[in-house]
């Protein structure tokens, strides 16, 4: 596949991009995903929406009450733009890294970012010092931009390597300062449809994170593939939701979906599942993407009422229960709309709605893309057998200068990591995750780096992290751990453990569970067992 001539003058992703041969295979079978050649995913989903619908439309809300218009959204986005080139010296194709919680700032900045012929490199809030620096060694951004209130591990991880600036403060370098010094004029960078939009962090099941590789048209596709044709939406929806914009899940349904379609969106910096529910039937929404975990518990406070106001309600980042479906249909009357997608293929490629929901299964392969289920020798298994999932579609995955492309990618096919199998209707049944991701309340947590952040804490010999299975949460982290001769474990011990952790990586990734043991299972070779840890929740009633 030839690649188009590129906007970026910094060829840094283009120059790492994996070998063609070892891509998916990718297919537009869609006549809204022929896009053209030219193509600035943030002019189309700003500059085109207001062409559309009008610079007065209401874009982003918040709980508190405040509002942006698209027109408000795009001055504040170009004004972004020439910040980072007229004074911070962007050429197209550097990085900038974000980090923020999910408000009109971050959002302002995303697409900022792309007009300016940048590539966008979304981290969550809650990531610490070394977290960062991390990602910034995979991605060499050029710039960070970071909400004002969490600029202290920023600064700690940028030591000086690339100038971090803080958004949404008072300081006279904070970017709402800065930005009142520009006209608000700028025309998009004329990137190709095939230049490097974002890089988006996976967690992975080991200590070093995946980068995925996105082109623009990339970002279009998900917006004209599942919302288009699951949601369904129109311009006076209102999206809401609790994934962070960091996730593609949350980028795609709370920024990209409603912008394609001249729609609003409530974000939420931080949310319980009832405050959720009490926000969106507050602002509005007709649109909500959620957990199974924050359903039930929307349910189990009595709060179901609140959710009737909706349109869609859409279930994803974890299993969703046949039990929790009809829960939550019985107490609302919503049919929840249950998908899978990845961070690889940018958002959903298997789902149903409306009159096509078998509840209990995950759906159908969406108009655009084609999945399959296959054995361990690539080959398609037979009706309710279980295998890999497969899947091929507009997008697919591409690692920056990783190996593990090799493993992502069998024959053209984007292996999805995921056990299911595909029942006599042609539905796909969720059977487990085939890696050691642990999926909690809709967030990917990477074991091994659980396990290193807990091997830093002096008193820890060795440890090792599994999924337990857990009725609420789906899964949660728990941590087998090897204290040092003459350290107790107790639960005062356990409870240090867990703040050290929390103290060392994201908050969410600790071990809501410790359990202390004198030897881990190994292999003959010393490799770790944690098949055998997870044997022992089988046999436990816990």
């Amino acid at each position: 596949m030839e690649l188009s001539p590129s906007a970026h003058h910094d060829t840094f992703a283009r120059d790492h991009l994996p070998p063609q041969e070892l891509w998916p295979t990718f297919e537009f079978t869609l006549p809204e995903l022929h896009y053209p050649e030219r193509l600035n995913a943030a002019e189309v989903l700003l500059d085109q929406t207001i062409t559309l619908h009008g610079a007065d439309r209401t874009a982003l809300k918040a709980p508190d009450g405040e509002q942006l218009s698209y027109g408000q959204l795009q001055t504040r986005a170009n004004q972004i733009a020439q910040v980072l080139v007229e004074d911070l010296g962007l050429v197209p194709g550097n990085r900038v890294m974000l980090r923020g919680p999910n408000n009109a700032w971050l959002v302002a900045c995303w697409l900022g970012v792309l007009k300016a012929g940048g590539i966008v490199v979304t981290t969550m809030a809650a990531l610490r010092a070394q977290e960062i620096s991390k990602l910034a060694t995979l991605t060499r951004p050029s710039v960070l931009l970071s909400d004002h209130r969490f600029l202290e591990d920023a600064l700690t991880a940028g030591a000086g390597d690339y100038p971090v600036v803080g958004f949404g403060g008072e300081g006279a370098q904070d970017l709402a300062a800065l930005v009142k010094t520009k006209s608000g004029e700028f025309t998009a960078v004329d990137t190709a449809a095939d230049d490097v939009a974002l890089l988006g962090p996976t967690s992975g099941t080991t200590g070093v994170p995946k980068i995925t590789m996105h082109f623009h048209r990339d970002i279009l596709a998900n917006a004209d593939t599942f919302a288009r044709h699951i949601l369904q939406p129109t311009k006076d929806d209102v999206f809401a939701g609790s994934p962070p914009l960091a996730f593609t899940f949350g980028l795609g349904g709370l920024v990209v979906f409603p912008f394609r379609f001249g729609a609003s969106s409530l974000l939420t910096e931080r949310a319980t599942p009832v405050e959720l529910a009490e926000q969106s039937h507050a602002a509005g929404a007709t649109i909500l993407f959620t957990a199974p975990t924050a359903y039930r518990a929307i349910l189990k406070n009595g709060k179901g009422d609140l959710l009737k106001s909706l349109r869609v309600a859409v279930s994803a980042g974890e299993h969703l229960p046949a039990e929790t479906w009809h829960q939550v249909k019985d107490a609302t009357g919503l049919e929840l709309v249950n998908g899978i997608g990845s961070t690889e293929l940018l958002h959903v490629f298997i789902s149903a709605a409306g009159k096509d929901i078998k509840p209990g299964t995950t759906g159908k392969a969406i108009p655009g893309f084609r999945a399959t289920v296959l054995d361990d020798q690539g080959q398609e298994t037979a009706v309710n057998e279980p295998g890999r999932l497969a899947v091929i579609g507009p997008t697919g995955c591409r690692y920056l200068d990783d190996e593990r492309q090799h493993n992502y990618i069998c024959n053209g096919w984007n292996i999805t990591g995921d056990v299911f199998y595909k029942d006599e209707d042609g539905y796909f049944v969720y059977q487990a995750r085939s890696d050691n991701m642990i999926v909690s309340s809709g967030y990917n947590i990477g074991g091994p780096e659980v396990e290193a952040a807990l091997d830093q804490h002096p008193e820890v010999l060795e440890n090792a992290v599994v999924a337990r299975p857990d009725a609420n949460r789906g899964s949660i982290v728990c941590a087998f751990v090897v204290l040092v001769d003459g350290v107790e474990g107790n639960d005062t011990k356990a409870k240090e453990l867990q703040d050290f952790v929390k103290s060392t990586i994201a908050p969410y990734k600790y071990p809501r569970e410790i359990r202390f043991v004198t030897e881990l299972p190994r292999n003959p070779s010393g490799k770790l067992q944690h098949f055998k840890l997870r044997e022992q929740f089988a046999r436990s009633t816990v």
